[in-house]
């Protein structure tokens, strides 16, 4: 045999070799259900504290326009203070115009009698004397119109950024909830669960007296409607849409924000609960309204419905009692 032949021969054992001992080479698999499930719920928890900074900014963004709504309230009395203090130094000035000769020296030059000396000098004086006092009166109330419109140009201009800061918020809220959404599909063949069975509808709530029965009778109500971003009912909410939203049906102001519920709320004690109380979780991204029973109500995440659970369904951060 050639040594070409044997060189060939040795080489085919080599390639055939070779390829029996190579590791396979797996396909890439699809991820599994289980995998996507844990994708989407890391997914929602980030995208939740997003939806919950974006909720405190609006917030922000009421209380700035509430705050130049009073500023503007105030501006139009002080205009006319001003303007009345600028027509009060006008009339002074036609009057010291008109009646230059009443000057200290003037009157001391023509005067007929020690008498009416004084009652001239007497009235110079009263006059100098209103001047200053409406001058300065016109000068504060200059200064207060300024510092006014000052504080209004401030409070315009943080809402205005404030505003612009929303706007980008929500476009990547949107963004990200596409892939969410897209996840969701993957793993359950739909982007939203579908509307689940109220079962336990209003009529099904405890009893409980006062306004705590009304926000939960409210919370009742709203089982089985869908978790909605930024939304606070009634078709749609989020977990701080839902809590407001019930103790507002109570007659009660909450602002639609976790953190800042809790906040306004009095902090108590896990033994302390009773039914409207609130339950806060994951480091204040997330909260839901306790109904007695070792349960609460609340909007889970996205593409879910408003549910009930049990107190447990994560760590607790605290619990707060609506003042």
């Amino acid at each position: 045999m050639s040594s070409l032949r044997k060189t060939l021969r040795a080489l085919a054992v080599a390639v055939v070799s070779a390829a029996l001992v190579a590791p396979a080479v797996p396909a890439r698999a699809e991820p599994s259900p289980a995998e996507l499930t844990r994708r989407i719920e890391k997914s929602s928890a980030e995208l939740e504290r997003v939806v919950e900074a974006y909720n405190e900014l609006r917030e922000k963004i009421k209380a700035n326009k509430a705050d130049a709504d009073r500023l503007q309230a105030r501006l139009g009395p002080l205009e006319q203070q001003a303007e009345q203090s600028r027509a009060d130094v006008s009339e002074l000035a036609v009057t010291a115009y008109k009646t230059g000769n009443l000057s200290t020296a003037a009157a001391l030059l023509r005067a007929e009698d020690s008498t009416a000396l004084l009652d001239r000098i007497s009235t110079i004086d009263q006059l100098t004397r209103q001047r200053q006092e409406r001058i300065a009166t016109f000068t504060g109330d200059q200064r207060r119109l300024l510092a006014e419109k000052t504080r209004l140009d401030v409070t315009l201009e943080r809402q205005a950024a404030q505003a612009r800061q929303l706007t980008t918020a929500k476009t990547r809220i949107e963004r990200d909830l596409a892939k969410l959404y897209e996840l969701r599909r993957q793993a359950y063949g739909r982007a939203t669960e579908q509307p689940a069975s109220r079962s336990d509808s209003a009529r099904d709530a405890p009893s409980v007296a006062g306004s705590a029965g009304v926000a939960v009778r409210y919370a009742y109500g709203a089982l089985g409607k869908p978790y909605v971003w930024g939304a606070d009912g009634p078709n749609g909410y989020d977990c701080s849409g839902l809590t407001s939203a019930a103790w507002r049906a109570a007659g009660k102001s909450l602002p639609h924000n976790t953190r800042m519920q809790w906040g306004v709320v009095a902090h108590i004690s896990r033994s302390e609960l009773r039914p409207g109380d609130l339950v806060f979780y994951s480091n204040l991204g997330h909260m839901g309204i306790y109904v007695g029973s070792g349960q609460v109500i609340h909007a889970p995440t996205f593409g879910r419905n408003v549910e009930k659970r049990s107190i447990d369904l994560l760590p607790p951060y605290g619990y707060g009692r609506v003042r």
